[in-house]
Order: C-alpha cells, then sequence, then structure tokens
C-alpha cells in the first residue's frame, strides 16, 4: 500500500512537470552577442524563468530575455516586475506605452521601438504623437494626460530631475502612485533598452530599424 501511494506522488509530481514544461522545445530565442540559448541546455534556474515567462501575460520569450537567461535568478525577478509594471500599472495602456517610446528613443533602442511602436498604436495613441517622439521632437497635439506624461518623462530622461511643476501635473492626474508607476515603467524599459543594447539584439526578420541616430 505504501508503494503504491510513493508511485502515484511520483507519477503526479512528473505530471506537473510535463505540464509546466514547454509545448514546443523550440524558443526561437535570438541574440547577437549573446548566443541563443536552447531548452534543452538550459539549467534548472534557466528553465524555471522560462516556464514563468511562458505562463505570463506575455506569453513568449522575445526581448532582454536570452540576455538576462544568464542570470536566471535576477532575470525571473526583473521578468515579474517587468510584468506588473506593462500590464498592472495604474496609467492607462495609451500613457504606458507612450512612455516606453520615450524610453526607448532615448536608448535609441531599435527592436524596443518597434514592438511598442505596434502597441503604442493598438493602445490608442496617435501616430502624430508617436512620429513627433521617433524624431526627438516635442509632440504638437498632446492631449492633458500625455501632455503631463510627456513632461515628466522627457525632464525625468534629459535632467535627471523632474521639476515642481511637471511632478505636480502627473499627481494631480494620476497620484502619487500614477507617479511612482510612470517612474517605475521607464526605469524598467531603461534597463531592458540597455541589456538590448550590449547584446545588439537583432530586430525580427524582414524588419527594418526605425530610428534614425539623434543629433
Amino acid at each position: 500500500m505504501r508503494f503504491q501511494v510513493v508511485f502515484i506522488g511520483m507519477l503526479v509530481l512528473s505530471g506537473l512537470a510535463l505540464a509546466q514544461a514547454p509545448a514546443t522545445r523550440d524558443l526561437h530565442l535570438r541574440g547577437d552577442r549573446f548566443k541563443p540559448l536552447t531548452y534543452d541546455t538550459m539549467t534548472p534556474e534557466q528553465k524555471t524563468m522560462v516556464e514563468h515567462l511562458l505562463a505570463g501575460e506575455r506569453g513568449g520569450t522575445n526581448g532582454p530575455f536570452n540576455v538576462t537567461l544568464r542570470d536566471p535568478e535576477m532575470g525571473d525577478q526583473a521578468q515579474k516586475l517587468g510584468a506588473q509594471l506593462r500590464f498592472h500599472s495604474t496609467l492607462s495602456n495609451r500613457l504606458n506605452e507612450m512612455a516606453i517610446l520615450m524610453t526607448a528613443r532615448f536608448w535609441n533602442s531599435q527592436y524596443e521601438w518597434s514592438a511598442h511602436h505596434r502597441n503604442a498604436l493598438t493602445a490608442g495613441l496617435s501616430p502624430a504623437v508617436i512620429d513627433a517622439i521617433a524624431v526627438g521632437k516635442r509632440p504638437t497635439t498632446m492631449q492633458p494626460d500625455e501632455e503631463a506624461v510627456y513632461n515628466f518623462g522627457n525632464e525625468l530622461l534629459k535632467t535627471k530631475q523632474v521639476s515642481d511643476p511637471a511632478f505636480k501635473a502627473v499627481v494631480d492626474k494620476f497620484g502619487e502612485r500614477g507617479a511612482v508607476d510612470l517612474t517605475g515603467v521607464m526605469g524598467y524599459y531603461c534597463f531592458v533598452s540597455m541589456m538590448l543594447n550590449i547584446d545588439r539584439y537583432p530586430l525580427p526578420a524582414g524588419d527594418k530599424p526605425e530610428l534614425n541616430p539623434l543629433p
């Protein structure tokens, strides 16, 4: 009887392990300086991070994760923070994507820009606003909430500080948590852009760089 219980327990655990593993072993990881990893050669910690990525709201491994998998404990914590800031911010998707685009433009992060350009359009951000950010210009027509985000984010990136008027405008519109969420998402995507840039992370096949160097 005891043997049967142990055997059944082992079957259950084996089933859970199989359920957590990716349905396909080809994760389509990409990289340049960092060679794309394969699932079968990953450490248990790396596999755990991959399983969390696939089970989470991203549902994939595109972006900085081929890089951050080199330190899977850090990478897993970072991707969880990124998911919180991207999918559960108190800011709307439109404003969150605007902040991400500003950060991608600051770092000249081609992949980040390409991916979030599409997301921003889907979220309702005006093409005119996106085009202005792409060339490093202040958008001429913004909604009041967009202007608050732009002023705050532009000052933070360019001066490393935020003036009292820009800070007050964000807090008045989005509350203190909104100011923290805005700062957090820009900080996280600075981290992402840095990881992508040190790797020289390639764009998907057929995509061309959308950002030109700024003066």
